[in-house]
């Protein structure tokens, strides 16, 4: 795709799943990627994969939570790498419960990951961003911010507070060239779907039951997002902003 090569990305939750299959995707088109993420081996061997796809890798181990970790973080890995032109905010988590069942607690860890996290990396990385006057700013929500899930009330409240930011900024900063969209992905089979189904029978039939509705018949692939990521990312989507694009195998198709 056009205007990968020699880029720099900085790519959250780049550990694994999904932000693995992005880092991998842009690596392949040349691009620089620093990879964040609170397991720090997770992110060496993502970092370790992008340097044998023939790019650079970097890493920092962080809480996307934490404010100046961020700071910090973005600081190191484009001494690394250099400014960053691509963000991609990935990171996230869940646990499933009715709402009336859940806590405060659980409330707020489900916001500061969810929707915390991505305002830290917003608010750092565009500044950069802005000074130079261009970028590509790519967010993973999820379809649950478009239609709801069961048994994720909190989580798609926050991934719904994450499509607003995308569009709002998106307004705020499209004089500067700066493109922000988001991508809503569906079931996907990655760690953190199998740790929201559960083990054992329940979650077996939960991914059974999944398959019957998706038209395609099968749970997404990370590599399934990682291609309208790099897309977005690229210069071919120059002229697309504040949009918000469902990859679900057609279970969520809307007008």
């Amino acid at each position: 795709m056009r205007g990968l090569k020699d880029k720099v990305a900085i790519v959250t939750g780049g550990g694994g799943g999904i932000g693995r299959a992005i880092a991998l995707r842009l690596a392949e088109e040349g691009t620089s990627v620093g990879i964040i993420d609170l397991n720090s081996q997770a992110a060496l061997k993502t970092a370790r994969l992008v340097d044998a796809a023939g790019s650079r890798g970097a890493l920092q181990a962080l809480d996307i939570t934490d404010y100046d970790a961020v700071v910090r973080g973005v600081a190191a890995l484009e001494h690394d790498l250099g400014s960053t032109d691509i963000l991609i905010n990935n990171a996230g988590w869940d646990r499933a419960s009715s709402f009336l069942d859940s806590t405060p607690e659980l409330w707020q860890k489900l916001l500061a990951v969810n929707l915390t996290g991505p305002l830290n990396l917003h608010h750092v990385v565009l500044r950069g961003m802005a000074d130079r006057r261009r970028g590509r700013v790519v967010n993973i929500a999820s379809d649950a911010a478009r239609v709801g899930s069961s048994g994720e009330a909190v989580y798609a409240a926050a991934k719904a507070g994450v499509v607003a930011l995308t569009k709002t900024v998106a307004r705020e900063l499209a004089h500067l060239q700066i493109t922000l969209n988001a991508v809503c992905p569906g079931p996907t089979d990655t760690a953190l779907f199998a740790d929201f189904a559960g083990s054992g029978e329940q979650g077996q039939k939960l991914r059974a039951a999944l398959e019957r509705a998706i038209p395609f018949k099968r749970l997404a692939q990370p590599e399934d997002i990682a291609g309208l990521v790099a897309f977005l990312a690229s210069d071919e989507a120059g002229y697309i902003t504040g949009q918000v694009v469902s990859v679900s195998g057609g279970l969520t198709m809307c007008g």
